[in-house]
């Protein structure tokens, strides 16, 4: 984002000047001027390296920072490192300042609460477990500081209403937020211990290996969801007619899921069979998909053969499991009457059923070239009446309730929502 908005400059300011209100009272504090050097080179190490490799940022420093030194200085840590690292993007000044400001606010709330709960004596002391109480409130107000001004920054810039900017980034964040913050509270009773800062910087070595890990996770999940993006653009570009069909069946299916309490993999992964469920229409001649006219009973076997042949494009894609039986057999029918196969009852994948229920409703809810769109209540009231026939009635009663609690609010975001995600607590709109 190269044209910043003037409303979210004038808010970088505000944290910078802020952040300089919060640094006044240096003077008049005892800091150990050779400790808070030494943790302001090691963190634009660490942030150097994590930057370049992981594209993230690192945090058991800025809390050990925290934990050790009085609010004022530990502010200053976070800013060497901020405003040398190199910036990819423009505007470079705007966007280091925003770097610098933001962790040092937040390291400061954190030392605030810190030294406020007595923390400090805890840590000198390694006073256990009572120095987890103190820790755990300064990471904690780490965290909402980070999470509150990520939220702000992108409604400031972006025009986004500030609930939605809000919404799940604490939680998203804490959990990470929390282990590194149980590192850098290691880092800070060894850095006082008789073993001295030497042994300190060996917690760093575990986390950075740990982060590895994480990043290394975070950049397979990237590569899966690059290659269903891929996989729905082709049958979106060759269908034309049911584009955004793939995507919605994804979503209808992840309400099923949930209702139905599974947890966040297998969601994950109904959410790929939904997504991928028409993928073997790659197979199948466009001027059929594409006809407006009724199908004659030859052609129809043709369509009929999608099931198959989106199997066997994914069938080597190891990280869809039980979505692949869900692409094969989404078209069975629980009286058995349905293809390829005419599995019946219980026989069919449930992951199938799922997405077989998912698929009718969309179907019925959006316009075609041989149909037009139901209201969602008369696509209800159908899918209830073929229940027990055509459709499982749990997964029917599942969408249905699902549906009157939420609503449908469908959306396309192949393009968006699988972008690479943020890095946690502080990947802002200025990151």
């Amino acid at each position: 984002m190269e044209a910043v908005p003037a409303r979210a400059r004038g808010f970088v300011a505000a944290v910078a000047v802020l952040v300089l209100l919060c640094l006044l009272p240096l003077s008049t504090v005892r800091t150990p001027w050779w400790a808070l050097a030494l943790l302001c080179a090691l963190y634009a190490g660490c942030e150097y390296v994590v930057r370049r490799r992981f594209g993230g940022t690192f945090h058991p420093v800025l809390l050990a920072a925290a934990f050790l030194l009085p609010p004022p200085a530990a502010a200053l840590v976070p800013l060497p490192g901020a405003l040398l690292c190199p910036v990819d993007q423009r505007p470079a000044l705007l966007r280091r300042v925003w770097r610098a400001a933001q962790p040092a606010l937040a390291v400061w709330g954190a030392a605030t609460v810190h030294w406020t709960l007595g923390g400090r004596d805890a840590v000198v002391t390694s006073d256990f477990p009572y120095a987890l109480l103190p820790a755990g409130a300064a990471v904690l107000a780490f965290c909402l500081i980070l999470t509150a001004l990520d939220g702000a920054i992108l409604a400031v810039a972006e025009r986004v209403p500030l609930r939605r900017a809000w919404r799940g980034l604490l939680s998203r964040s804490l959990a990470p937020v929390a282990v590194q913050g149980l590192a850098g509270l290691m880092m800070a009773v060894l850095w006082r211990s008789p073993y001295g800062p030497v042994a300190a910087l060996l917690v760093l070595l575990p986390m950075y290996v740990s982060w590895w890990v994480f990043a290394q996770y975070h950049r397979e999940r990237a590569a899966h969801q690059a290659t269903i993006r891929a996989l729905v653009q082709a049958v979106d570009i060759k269908d034309g007619y049911t584009r955004g069909h793939s995507e919605r069946v994804g979503q209808a299916s992840v309400l099923i899921a949930r209702e139905l309490g599974m947890d966040d993999e297998r969601i994950e992964v109904l959410r790929f069979a939904g997504i991928l469920h028409d993928v073997g229409k790659l197979g199948v001649p466009t001027r059929l998909l594409r006809k407006e006219g009724p199908l004659t009973p030859e052609e129809r076997r043709v369509i009929e053969l999608h099931p198959e042949y989106g199997h066997e494009m994914v069938r080597g894609i190891s990280f869809l499991g039980e979505a692949r039986a869900a692409i094969l057999h989404h078209h069975e029918r629980l009286d058995g009457s349905g293809y390829p196969y005419g599995l019946a009852g219980g026989r069919i994948p449930e992951a199938a059923r799922v997405v077989a229920v998912a698929d009718a409703f969309d179907a019925m809810t959006s316009t075609r070239s041989y149909s037009r769109a139901r209201p969602v209540e008369t696509a209800l009231v159908e899918l209830e009446r073929c229940a027990g026939a055509q459709f499982d009635p749990r997964m029917v009663g599942a969408l249905v309730r699902a549906l009157r609690r939420h609503g449908w609010h469908p959306a396309v975001t192949a393009d968006e929502a699988h972008a690479p995600v943020r890095a946690v607590a502080g990947g802002g709109t200025l990151r």
